[in-house]
């Protein structure tokens, strides 16, 4: 790049920063509003801000009781969408989450009824409890933003943001997510236990007369424009090197001096994966009020968008190597730009 490309492209960086200080003081407003109700959760709340930047879908994997659909709850109030909760379970059928036609007597015509699908944000509670054809009806929502009742085809609102749930434990009865579903989810995050100083504050909030409740600070449109400006963000060629070097580590790592992990990995992660991590970490320097993206973002997303994309062999479970450590060697082991 010639001296006069290089200042050009300083001065882009800075007027898409100066863009997103201004555009993204709603994010810290949201993250404040939230704080009322939720207390820590943090990681799980920017996440699911930054699927919405991102028009992506999240996967949340946490034991009962910790603040998840409470977070989802509180999160469409403050953006003044409108939000669905459907809980999956082994008799839902397609047409619970989609809709049907009916038939209507007077006219002697059948009518669309519209399932609950068509909203905003959908939480699906323990998403693993529904048979195949209701997972398979929901990825065509997650995948294609539309879905199909009868012989017609019907698009979903925008925003549109699936926030599923599923239970680590307690597996019987369950219908594991295929690998072609689980692709699609953008975010994989692991809800863990808040801390001693946390669930103090969780007894203290909730156990009184009065249960605060969140002021609405944006709205759709205010979150479709934030998505435009944030494809926008400044990404380097060496940045984009280095999301490629990760995912290809996954997939060959002997080309990148780590030949122990050959054993370890079945099958790496695809290549929306590295769609995935570049709108992630475009989101994540949307979020700290940047106009591009460095290499820390990236490491900042990277085990939420890959824990889920990767699959080890038995060989590596049975000596106790999971994903995320796997991941966590990688980044440690790739050159950083």
């Amino acid at each position: 790049m010639s001296t006069t490309q290089s200042a050009a492209a300083h001065a882009d960086v800075q007027v898409i920063t100066e863009k997103v200080r201004k555009q993204s003081q709603f994010v810290d407003q949201v993250f404040s509003e939230a704080g009322k109700v939720i207390v820590g959760q943090k990681i799980l709340l920017e996440r699911m801000v930054m699927a919405l930047l991102c028009d992506g879908h999240v996967l949340l994997e946490g034991l009962p009781g910790l603040a998840k659909t409470l977070t989802v709850k509180t999160l469409a109030g403050i953006l003044n969408v409108d939000f669905q909760r459907i809980q999956f379970t082994p008799d839902l059928l397609p047409a619970d989450l989609v809709g049907t036609m009916i038939f209507n007597p007077k006219s002697g015509e059948f009518t669309p009824k519209k399932g609950p699908v068509f909203t905003n944000i959908v939480l699906a509670d323990e998403v693993n409890r529904a048979p195949a054809k209701v997972q398979s009806a929901l990825l065509e929502a997650m995948g294609e933003h539309q879905v199909t009742i009868g012989e017609k085809t019907y698009p979903l609102e925008d925003p549109f943001i699936v926030l599923a749930t599923q239970n680590p434990i307690e597996q019987e009865g369950t219908y594991p997510l295929p690998e072609a579903q689980l692709d699609r989810f953008l975010f994989k995050i692991k809800v863990g236990y808040p801390s001693i100083v946390e669930e103090k504050g969780i007894l203290n909030r909730m156990s009184g007369v009065d249960v605060p409740h969140p002021e609405k600070i944006c709205d759709a449109n205010t979150i479709l424009e934030a998505r435009k400006l944030c494809a926008q963000i400044y990404m380097d060629e060496r940045v984009k090197d280095y999301i490629l070097s990760i995912v290809f580590a996954t997939r060959f790592p002997e080309n990148f001096a780590m030949p122990e992990l050959r054993k370890s990995i079945q099958v790496g992660a695809s290549p929306r994966a590295t769609i995935s991590l570049a709108r992630a970490s475009r989101a994540h320097a949307y979020v700290r009020h940047r106009g591009f993206v460095t290499p820390d973002d990236i490491k900042a997303v990277a085990f939420d968008i890959l824990r889920h994309r990767m699959i080890v062999t038995f060989e590596a479970e049975a000596e106790g190597l999971d994903s995320e450590q796997i991941i966590k060697k990688i980044l440690d082991r790739v050159e950083v730009p």
